[in-house]
């Protein structure tokens, strides 16, 4: 696929740099891309990800929703402990896992924590009833996924394997682009980049912002995130960086 002269240019808020695996995927399709990292991730006390870890096997399960936690937790067990199964949301991060030489037990139809919830609940009563999961997590996750397992008679352990925080933007380049009126879309790979680019940002330009760009978001939980503020968004096939950069360009093309 090739990208004709007129597509505008696509923001990135996801933190990756301009030579990211979005950013690069975006370039590939012909698309100009501008690099506005809203969120970053940065070092937790890993503390009790270490103490969960050193007790791995008293967890009948663990439960990954990023990569990010697939990194930080097999930064420190580079190999699958036996006897504990493993469950991703999503693609990405099983395939993650699945590179490292971790097996996949269980991954939803739906990428998103409500279902995960939901594919450990079509197992059965029985199945999470009592059962030890550990769940490592960033500093931002959402309650769904741990509440949900709780509910289904769980007994969960959330840990923070890595910190979600805002990051600087250059907002003087932010608003000469939002005042061109130019951006053709803006993907956004967490709900978190949506909040921090509408506080970044301001209602205002915000508003702006996402009143002539498209907003494109990775899954469904990011899209309610922008529905929350008013802004329909069109959701990736399925939750993976190729597939949200493959969804923002066919967009664009029926938009020229």
């Amino acid at each position: 696929m090739s990208a004709p002269a007129s597509l505008s240019p696509v923001v990135v808020t996801r933190a990756e740099g301009s030579e990211g695996p979005l950013s690069r995927e975006l370039r590939e399709l012909g698309l100009q891309v501008l690099s506005w990292p809203a969120v970053r991730v940065a070092v937790a006390d890993l503390a009790a990800l270490e103490r969960s870890l050193a007790s791995i096997q008293s967890f009948a399960w663990i439960v990954f929703a990023s990569r990010q936690a697939v990194g930080a937790v097999l930064e420190r067990m580079p190999l699958a402990p036996r006897g504990v199964r493993i469950a991703a949301v999503g693609s990405a991060t099983a395939q993650v896992l699945r590179q490292r030489g971790w097996p996949v037990d269980l991954t939803p139809d739906e990428a998103n924590a409500a279902g995960l919830v939901a594919a450990f609940a079509a197992q059965g009563s029985s199945a999470a009833a009592g059962v030890k999961i550990l769940y490592p997590a960033s500093s931002r996750a959402l309650p769904t996924l741990a509440a949900g397992l709780s509910q289904l008679g769980a007994v969960v352990t959330q840990v923070e394997a890595y910190r979600t925080e805002a990051a600087t933007l250059d907002l003087t380049h932010c608003r000469e682009w939002i005042a061109r009126d130019a951006i053709g879309a803006v993907t956004f790979a967490s709900p978190s980049a949506v909040t921090e680019l509408a506080q970044a940002l301001g209602e205002t330009d915000f508003q702006r912002l996402l009143s002539g760009a498209a907003a494109v978001a990775i899954g469904r939980t990011t899209a309610r995130e922008l529905s929350a503020r008013g802004h329909a968004a069109t959701v990736a096939e399925s939750a993976t960086l190729h597939s949200l950069a493959v969804t923002t360009f066919r967009l664009l093309q029926t938009r020229a």
